[in-house]
């Protein structure tokens, strides 16, 4: 995700992929975390994991842990992608830093212990949350909805759920910004949220995602169908306040449709070249 940006020269990435990160001990991670040399360690782990539909383990906790006390001992900052996932929704208005994470179901309650853990061990801490993340590659809304409906299947989404999706690309904007601004001497630490400038549910998504796909595979028009709602259940919003990191960082939020046209090219481009491949 900070590729692009990186390459840009405005900051030296040392990259580690998922599998150089799967540490069995507290000694491998903090042998990771020295060789790097990095001023900042950002951490992106979990919410990857997460939004991909990887299950999050135990273990993925422990290796926060101790990422966090290596960063402590060398008063490293620690800039931990985390995820709008901690709430459960139910909130009538949009989440600030401050509430506390309410979500009961597995993922939801692993996350807001990575985050817990994170906070207790690293004092030169900062805590982002997303709204989930697309984007044209991997494992994320996009290529979850698109790739069966390239095979000819069906979707069956609610319109219960409202989130604010974010582009790879803008979540990529927003750390960059994040890292030019500490790489100054600020130290704000503490938690953040950062979500799209306009929510949706799965079902809004799909429909938006459809009409961009439209001009390069035809659907029929049940492609994207809304799963009828149990009478009486109310609506839920994982909707994220961001005027704490616009007001802290000067970090304005963007709508998650202007991204939409691009991706979708960039994915079948990606799929045709896979192809003659």
């Amino acid at each position: 995700m900070l590729q692009r940006q990186a390459l840009q020269g405005r900051h030296e990435l040392v990259p580690m992929s998922r599998s150089a990160c799967r540490w069995k001990s507290e000694r491998q991670a903090k042998k990771s975390v020295s060789r790097a040399k990095s001023d900042i360690v950002v951490d992106v782990r979990i919410e990857a994991a997460g939004d991909g539909g990887i299950q999050i383990q135990e273990l993925d906790l422990q290796r926060c842990h101790w990422v966090a006390k290596s960063c402590q001992r060398t008063s490293t900052p620690y800039l931990y992608i985390s995820s709008s996932r901690v709430f459960s929704g139910q909130l009538h208005r949009p989440y600030v830093e401050d509430d506390v994470p309410d979500n009961e179901e597995n993922v939801g309650e692993l996350l807001a212990r990575a985050e817990h853990t994170v906070a207790e061990s690293c004092a030169r801490h900062l805590i982002l949350r997303f709204g989930p993340i697309f984007s044209y590659e991997g494992s994320n809304l996009i290529t979850q909805m698109l790739g069966p409906l390239r095979e000819g299947d069906s979707l069956i989404l609610d319109n219960n759920l409202r989130g604010s999706p974010v582009a790879a690309d803008d979540g990529a904007r927003v750390i960059m910004a994040l890292l030019d601004q500490l790489s100054t001497g600020l130290e704000p630490w503490g938690v953040y949220n950062y979500g799209s400038s306009d929510t949706a549910t799965y079902y809004e998504f799909a429909e938006a995602l459809l009409a961009a796909a439209s001009q390069f595979s035809d659907f029929s028009s049940s492609a994207v169908q809304l799963e009828r709602e149990p009478e009486g259940l109310p609506p839920l919003s994982r909707a994220l306040d961001c005027s704490k990191i616009r007001n802290t960082f000067a970090i304005r939020q963007v709508p998650w449709r202007s991204a939409i046209g691009d991706l979708v090219k960039h994915y079948y481009e990606q799929q045709e070249g896979a192809g003659n491949g």
